[in-house]
């Protein structure tokens, strides 16, 4: 059996489809999945057959990523 470690911030699970993921960090479709295949965004999860999503925490995670990045 599997087990997902709680994320930092204690948030339940909560996965985001692609337009949702869009909105929340600003990044086009093909920006989306460009920086998935260089390793630079996080890795969608399958829900069946040919849905995926992704994990708000992880995408909250980059965002926060990004923010830390700019700061001196």
């Amino acid at each position: 059996m599997t087990t997902i470690a709680p994320s930092l911030t204690a948030q339940p699970l909560r996965f985001m489809r692609l337009p949702e993921v869009i909105s929340t960090c600003g990044l086009s479709r093909s920006s989306v999945y460009d920086a998935i295949k260089r390793g630079s965004f996080p890795a969608p999860v399958s829900l069946g057959g040919k849905s995926v999503a992704w994990l708000s925490s992880e995408i909250e995670r980059w965002m926060a990523e990004r923010i830390a990045a700019r700061q001196p």
